[in-house]
C-alpha cells in the first residue's frame, strides 16, 4: 500500500516572473544610458527645417568646432592634411559620403574652404548636419 508515498509531482515549468522583472530593470537601464552614449566634438549647429538623409553604410562625421579645429570622427586633422587623410579612409569604401557638422559661429569662408578640401578628396555625397526647428 503506499504509506510513506508522496504524491506531490515536481513542476516543470519555468517561473518567468523574475525573469520579466530583470528585463524590465535592464530596458529603463539602456533607456537612461543611451543618450549619454552620443560621441563627438561639441558644436552648436545651426536650426533649420530640413528633411532626415538615409544613409547605406555609416558615412563619416566632419566637424569644425567653434575654434576652427577640424575633426575626422574624434580625431583631430590639421586643413592641410585633410584631403590626404579623406583619401587613405575612402580608399576601399564604395560610397563616399561625409557628414559635415559646423559650429554656427565659424566663419562662411572657413566651412567653404573645408567644403572644398573635402570635394578635391573625391567625395561624391556631402551632407551638412543642422537641428531641427523648435
Amino acid at each position: 500500500m503506499g504509506v510513506g508515498r508522496n504524491n506531490k509531482r515536481f513542476m516543470s515549468d519555468i517561473n518567468v516572473t523574475p525573469l520579466v522583472d530583470v528585463m524590465l530593470v535592464l530596458l529603463i537601464i539602456f533607456m537612461v544610458a543611451a543618450p549619454m552614449m552620443i560621441q563627438g566634438v561639441d558644436v552648436n549647429l545651426p536650426k533649420t527645417a530640413a528633411k532626415n538623409i538615409k544613409t547605406q553604410e555609416d558615412p563619416l562625421i566632419l566637424t569644425i568646432n567653434k575654434k576652427g579645429e577640424i575633426f575626422l570622427e574624434n580625431l583631430a586633422v590639421p586643413a592641410e592634411a585633410l584631403e590626404g587623410k579623406i583619401q587613405k579612409i575612402f580608399q576601399n569604401r564604395r560610397e563616399k559620403e561625409i557628414l559635415l557638422r559646423a559650429d554656427k559661429e565659424v566663419s562662411y569662408g572657413f566651412v567653404i574652404d573645408v567644403i572644398a578640401r573635402v570635394k578635391q578628396a573625391g567625395i561624391d555625397k556631402l551632407g551638412m548636419v543642422t537641428e531641427p526647428l523648435d
